[in-house]
């Protein structure tokens, strides 16, 4: 949303081999036609595009672009055809190239084959950050669109090396690279990565991976802080401590609701556990511990990921040797007794937080967070655009500048 922020990045995107530089909505929105001036001035070589995610007075704001600076103009696919048909004469008027995004239109093939028709210079096929979030992309798209149109095809929306060679080889002419390139804390580098990708698309070929296997993967690099604010500062248990140091957890939950340490219903979860499995459990008392070293040493022998119980542990010493991620309220000597009350699996509240059989526990240094099964790939992948964001903070701030600086906080608190 800064524009010297956004020039700096810019250069570094150079030197790593872009053609293009766009402006996002977002910068538009933040700095106005400025933007458009101040990259088309420190940038007058290269093709300035400009997202003004036009939906109305469509001549009147390709004039504003155009003369701003910008080489290519972007208007909804969604815009009344008026508008369309009014932006391209503007287009053609000041010498741009007018661009349809295909976001979020209900039938895009359909409308792509109109677009042509209507005989906007470039169709763009762009999957919104929201629903890359869910899993979408639009990749599968590139073909279809490009074997029934004759304007050239741009593609965007959450790219990385492979889906960007992937969308070159279904026919796509413009690789349109945002998070990837701009969050990354080395944005030359990643610039040329992309390159490579796009200039060598055979070489790029991967196979698409499982989803549990994403799932868990972006979990195991993101923080619980990151997924913390992927989820709008939700989901962290309250008071959930780790018993180890230098630990990560990561996996499904399975849950148990017990009573003042009665052992009997945590120790029956580990038989009924799989393999990378989080056993949750809800002890109803920091005093009397539910769980100790033996329970412990039997999960690990079962590949369980790890344990959190609202409530005591025992037997620290021992755990920490055994190495299995612990985490829980407190540590004390004595344990309850087996008597058998409680149940598995459960719908239990642990650390003020609602648990649900299969929901993921995401563990660290930091704390327990927990996230909706149903939700777990959206805010992965969210929790790793958080992470990038912060990788490029970090690399700022270690450039000499302060984080209120950077970010230009007093300009953006709320306004009275």
């Amino acid at each position: 949303m800064e524009i010297d922020r956004a020039v700096q990045i810019a250069k570094e995107a150079v030197k790593g081999g872009i053609d293009w530089i766009e402006i996002g909505t977002p910068l538009i929105k933040s700095e106005g036609m400025d933007a458009i001036r101040t990259l088309r001035k420190n940038f007058p070589e290269h093709t300035i595009v400009a997202d003004m995610k036009i939906a109305d007075t469509g001549s009147l704001e390709v004039e504003m672009a155009a003369k701003a600076g910008a080489d290519i103009v972007m208007v909804m696919a969604t815009a009344d055809d008026s508008t369309i048909k009014d932006a391209l004469l503007a287009a053609q008027k000041y010498g741009v190239r007018l661009m349809a995004d295909l976001i979020s239109t209900p039938k895009p093939v359909q409308r792509a084959v109109e677009l042509d028709r209507i005989g906007v210079d470039i169709i763009n096929i762009h999957m919104g950050i929201d629903q890359q979030m869910t899993g979408k992309t639009p990749v599968d798209l590139v073909f279809e669109v490009a074997s029934k149109t004759r304007a050239d095809i741009a593609v965007a929306g959450g790219l990385d090396e492979q889906t960007a060679a992937r969308s070159v080889e279904a026919g796509a002419d413009i690789v349109i690279v945002g998070g990837n390139i701009i969050r990354s804390d080395n944005v030359t580098e990643a610039s040329k990565k992309i390159r490579r990708s796009v200039d060598n698309p055979q070489l790029k070929q991967a196979k698409t991976p499982d989803m549990d296997e994403e799932i868990h993967k972006l979990f195991m690099e993101t923080s619980t802080p990151n997924i913390s604010d992927a989820m709008h500062r939700q989901g962290a248990m309250k008071n959930i401590k780790p018993m180890l140091n230098d630990t990560k957890m990561v996996g499904p939950a399975i849950t148990v609701q017990t009573f003042e340490g009665d052992w009997a219903k945590t120790v029956e979860a580990i038989d009924e556990a799989k393999e990378g499995d989080v056993i949750v459990i809800y002890n109803a008392s920091p005093h009397i511990a539910p769980w100790g070293g033996l329970a412990t040493l039997s999960s690990l022998n079962r590949g369980i990921a790890g344990i959190v119980i609202d409530g005591a542990v025992r037997d620290i010493e021992e755990i920490r040797k055994i190495g299995l991620p612990v985490f829980a309220t407190s540590n004390v000597p004595n344990a309850g007794d087996p008597k058998g009350f409680g149940e598995v699996n459960a719908l239990i509240n642990c650390g003020g937080q609602k648990v649900k059989p299969g929901d993921y526990i995401i563990g660290d240094d930091n704390g327990v967070v927990v996230v909706p099964a149903e939700r777990a790939y959206e805010i992965a992948r969210r929790a790793k655009e958080v992470q990038k964001t912060e990788e490029r903070l970090f690399d700022e701030i270690r450039r000499g500048r302060t984080l209120s600086e950077i970010i230009k906080l007093k300009k953006w608190e709320k306004q009275k």
